[in-house]
């Protein structure tokens, strides 16, 4: 049994390839193959594979420029995402310094052009800011505010550039301007794109070999495509055309003739390709589940990246092809899921449902896995750690709690002013149908999540004390003044913007939503695991928690690991997993396939 959840974390994965626009045999993509999520380049005419990267901590953010010459990676400190970009060859070599003379930061998005230019986004503490690159010159800024924002796409002609911006200071909601670099040195608005208050905007790319740039708006409460002409100001408002349920998000065919769309909805996501002339949207067929990534080829195939619940990833494409495979055995399957609709206090509430298949009885021994972000969604999609739960007696259950994205922005904005309440709400709904409809044992309900979920499990152990039996949070929010005194400053701008100002402006909402406020009031047993250079939930609030649970005489216990918002290294995760089951074992006496001597 243990060997096949680890197997499950060990297997071989691959994210989807990307590839460059004039070179579209060489591609790009992250995989586990080393133990680590590194960077490996791929020749499809040769079918040779190398392993760009390799750091002690693993790789997360890389792109190849349009020629295909050369790969660009982001080079941070022991999983802190503070660092430079980086550059190579494709073929391989030494890296250097992508852009000299910019200081480290944290990433603010990234532009490549095929002549060797760039633009590169910079989030520090003093706000956000763009810089433009060519070869042989000194980088120039092109763009600074005090307010957050990101570098989003650049023509292929280099020209134009688009930006999303928060100058209106709202980070949730952000608003779009399309810059004109010109060679001399000068950057003018071409134009600008905002919504007003809560309405976000999201730039695409845009259209190949043009000036039109796609958009994701949510003027009718989900997201749905556009395409803006920044320098006409026309629009054409691709959603009423479409009129698919859902979240909607979009890219361009290579040839820009048609738009391949990935519907979300209720947790699972669907292709269609729209035909820009004649209007006509058709499906492309994938199986159910989860499309986590997808894209065109030039060929007119579609490449995207699958799984469910039950069955684990695989990079397919329309023409029913396995188009990259991972070296090593397959991830054993899991067992599929099963929806669940809860009348919550803010309206109707989605959650999936996963139960052991040996057999067993219910009720269960329950584990409510909450989702991070909180601007993120649980979904039909392959998870090594839920079926790690289910392999070991566990029935899972996980919440699209408000808060959530893929039901609409007014549920996405919902906890705003109540942060942390207004997902727990939802939480305890669900949790009291799972124990009212004989789901779940009530003595043995462990709230578990990492990130925003880490932080809603400590403040679900606090404001809702007999409501659980335990809790485990992984890299948590804890202390909510201090992890604001501590993080990103882009997490700064996007705290300030769910509650409506700083610690300082708002200190009462601060307190209402902070763990450590109710830390006294804390029975259940916890374990909490932290990362000692995390950028986002920082350790030093962590620690003011834990000392004060200490303080209390609350049973706890800690993981900490050396690297940042979790880790990229394959046998760092399975220890995760592995301390986290110890713990639900030993605190609630279950084994697998049932209670245990010891059990309550």
């Amino acid at each position: 049994m243990g060997e096949r959840w680890q197997d499950r974390f060990r297997a071989g994965r691959t994210g989807l390839p990307s590839w460059a626009r004039e070179a579209p045999d060489r591609s790009l993509f992250r995989g586990n193959a080393s133990g680590t999520w590194e960077i490996h380049t791929w020749d499809r005419g040769t079918g040779e594979q190398r392993q760009a990267t390799e750091r002690r901590h693993g790789t997360r953010l890389a792109a190849l420029d349009p020629t295909g010459e050369r790969v660009w990676w982001f080079d941070d400190t022991d999983g802190d995402e503070f660092g430079v970009w980086r550059v190579q060859p494709f073929g391989g070599g030494p890296g250097r310094a992508a852009v000299p003379g910019l200081a480290p930061s944290y990433p603010g998005g990234l532009a490549l052009g095929a002549s060797g230019s760039a633009v590169v986004g910079r989030s520090t503490d003093d706000g956000f800011s763009a810089h433009a690159s060519v070869p042989g010159d000194p980088p120039r800024t092109v763009y600074a505010h005090r307010q957050e924002g990101r570098v989003a796409a650049l023509t292929d002609d280099e020209s134009l550039l688009a930006i999303a911006h928060s100058e209106h200071g709202d980070s949730r909601h952000m608003a779009v301007r399309v810059l004109r670099l010109h060679a001399g040195g000068d950057t003018g608005t071409v134009g600008d794109l905002w919504d007003g208050p809560g309405h976000d905007l999201t730039p695409v790319a845009f259209e190949p070999g043009g000036h039109r740039l796609l958009v994701l708006h949510e003027r009718r409460g989900t997201a749905e495509p556009l395409i803006w002409d920044p320098v006409t100001g026309t629009e054409l408002d691709i959603g009423p055309v479409l009129g698919l349920d859902g979240e909607l998000s979009a890219d361009w065919t290579p040839d820009g003739a048609r738009l391949l769309i990935t519907q979300e909805h209720r947790a699972r996501s669907r292709l269609h390709l729209h035909d820009l002339a004649t209007g006509a949207t058709e499906p492309v067929g994938t199986p159910r589940g989860l499309v986590s990534a997808a894209a065109a080829r030039p060929d007119g195939t579609v490449e995207y990246a699958w799984s469910s619940s039950e069955l684990p990833p695989a990079i397919r494409d329309t023409a029913g092809r396995i188009v990259l495979a991972p070296p090593g055995v397959a991830a054993p399957p899991s067992v599929p899921v099963r929806d669940a609709v809860v009348d919550g206090p803010g309206g109707p509430v989605h959650a999936l449902v996963s139960v052991p298949g040996d057999g067993s009885a219910a009720p269960h021994p329950t584990v409510f896995v909450v989702h991070g972000g909180p601007q993120a969604q649980d979904l039909d999609s392959f998870r090594p750690d839920v079926a790690a739960w289910v392999d070991h007696g566990f029935a899972v259950v996980r919440v699209n709690y408000r808060g959530s994205t893929g039901y609409g922005s007014a549920w996405r904005d919902a906890l705003e002013g109540r942060v942390g309440l207004t997902e727990l709400e939802d939480i305890t709904a669900v949790r009291d149908w799972a124990v009212d409809t004989g789901l779940a044992d009530p003595g043995r309900l462990i709230l578990e999540g990492w990130s925003w979920g880490g932080y809603l499990t400590l403040l679900g152990l606090g404001v809702r004390p007999g409501g659980w039996s335990l809790g485990i949070a992984g890299v948590p929010i804890a202390d909510y003044v201090t992890a604001y005194a501590d993080e990103m400053e882009a997490l700064r701008a996007f705290d300030r913007s769910m509650f409506g100002g700083s610690p300082q402006e708002v200190p009462e909402l601060y307190r209402r939503s902070s763990p450590l406020t109710y830390a006294d009031r804390v029975t259940a047993p916890v374990l909490v695991l932290a990362g000692e250079n995390d950028p986002r939930c920082p350790i030093r609030q962590i620690d003011t928690y834990l000392a004060r649970l200490t303080e209390l005489g609350v049973p706890h216990e800690v993981h900490r690991f050396d690297a940042g918002h979790g880790s990229f290294v394959v046998e760092e995760r399975v220890r995760h997993m592995a301390v986290e089951l110890d713990f639900a074992l030993r605190n609630t006496g279950t084994q697998a396939g049932g209670p245990s001597p010891r059990a309550v």
